[in-house]
């Protein structure tokens, strides 16, 4: 399974974005294809919300490859 850290440069990034973002679809148009036909997980759970909003400490899960969402970095706090 390949692994992919993403990091935030906001509070979130929407799933259809992510998933362009990380390469795992080649077109916005073909990420809201891949969420519409049931094909993608957040946090283990089939997500079908096109626009969902992703947050740091998320999984996304599609295709054999797992996306850990990051805070940005200047929004790591000391505590983690």
């Amino acid at each position: 399974m390949q692994l992919i850290d993403f990091e935030l440069r906001g509070d979130f990034v929407t799933l259809d974005n992510l998933l362009k973002a990380t390469g795992l679809a080649i077109t916005g148009g073909a990420a809201k294809a891949m969420v519409a036909e049931g094909l993608v997980q957040v946090d283990g759970r089939d997500e079908l919300r096109k626009t969902a909003k992703i947050r740091a400490g998320q999984v996304v899960s599609v295709h054999g490859t797992r996306v850990k969402v990051l805070p940005a970095a200047g929004n790591i706090s000391k505590d983690s």
